[in-house]
């Protein structure tokens, strides 16, 4: 992504002297948010703003304890926030804050409600749809009339109904829903909870395949249809193109993950707020606009997602060097990934 001069200079005394940008993550339950996202928006701000520091805080799921992490921020005088809100509605009075004292919010990853100044995510309802895609590809060319089960995500978060309506736009009329979850807190622990109950309503053989929305959702299916004995599990979705969900792909687990670029969405979050840092519009950033259910054209960047089978981890997540391959080819995964050709 060409993210040029837009973010890297202007006029005036927070130009020059640079400034502090406060980066609120919701949690620790998926890897990425640590390993990734922190670090590559961390490289981003310096890349583009050697001045700049960057103060930051994770919610671990709390909503409270983000909208605290927010007043002290403010308090201690960041002059940009990039939010990924533990809870989009609870945090509207946090952001309204934030614009009474003048500090523009770029929402992250998910589309927070309040006065945002500007969005930077991945195109949500792709995402569903290659989900949708792959998972009636695995189900075979009779897979019309089959069960599916819809594992969602979290529904305190936007991004779990948008990648629900994504994939419900391929699936829809071509399977049989037999049963939809809420992920809560989008853990594996809830998806196990929720999927065995789907096991013992419908029976094992019963279910022909498993929407779940991510890769930790991903792994509490799996792990609920291991516990009940089914030793070949049915098709089963996943996203964010975490470690462990590459390895089950490798043996067989788990049918595809979306791959997200990390780097770029991190790039264009950092360009964002250092734009708005120097008083500069995010539509300078921003390639698209779209709508909060309070706020209407906000300036946003939706970045393309890409469907990652078996097939295709040496060509994106290896190629891209998000992992080597002797990180996802164990001693117990070599045989498998000779097999799909993933040497390196």
């Amino acid at each position: 992504m060409a993210l040029s001069s837009a973010a890297c200079g202007g006029d005036g005394g927070a130009d020059e002297g640079g400034f502090s940008v406060g980066l609120l993550l919701p949690s620790r339950a998926l890897p990425r948010w640590e390993h990734s996202d922190k670090p590559l928006i961390e490289k981003g701000l310096k890349r583009l703003c050697s001045d700049c520091t960057m103060e930051y805080a994770n919610a671990e799921n709390d909503a409270a304890r983000q909208r605290h992490q927010i007043s002290t921020m403010i308090t201690k005088g960041v002059g940009v926030l990039i939010l990924d809100a533990a809870d989009t509605r609870a945090l509207r009075s946090s952001i309204q804050e934030a614009r009474r004292a003048g500090v523009p919010v770029v929402a992250y990853d998910r589309l927070a409600e309040g006065p945002i100044s500007g969005f930077v995510s991945f195109d949500g309802g792709e995402v569903g749809r290659l989900q949708g895609e792959a998972l009636l590809k695995a189900m075979g060319t009779g897979s019309s009339g089959r069960t599916v089960v819809m594992m969602n995500g979290d529904p305190t978060s936007p991004n779990a109904a948008w990648f629900r309506r994504g994939a419900l736009s391929v699936l829809e009329g071509k399977v049989k829903i037999a049963r939809s979850y809420e992920t809560l807190g989008w853990t594996a622990h809830n998806a196990h909870a929720n999927m065995s109950a789907a096991i013992a309503a419908l029976g094992p053989d019963r279910i022909d395949g498993v929407l779940a929305a991510n890769d930790a959702i991903a792994a509490g299916v799996i792990s609920a249809f291991k516990k009940a004995g089914v030793e070949d599990p049915p098709p089963v979705t996943g996203q964010d193109a975490d470690l462990e969900a590459l390895r089950r792909i490798v043996e067989g687990e788990q049918v595809m993950t979306v791959y997200k670029p990390f780097d770029k969405q991190a790039a264009a979050a950092a360009a964002m707020a250092v734009a708005l840092g120097r008083g500069e519009d995010a539509e300078d950033v921003a390639t698209t606009t779209i709508d909060s259910p309070t706020t209407k054209d906000i300036p946003s960047v939706l970045l393309t997602p890409n469907a990652v089978t078996a097939a295709d981890i040496g060509k994106t997540v290896v190629r891209d060097g998000v992992y080597t391959v002797e990180q996802i080819c164990t001693p117990k995964l070599r045989r498998a990934c000779d097999r799909i050709g993933l040497t390196g």
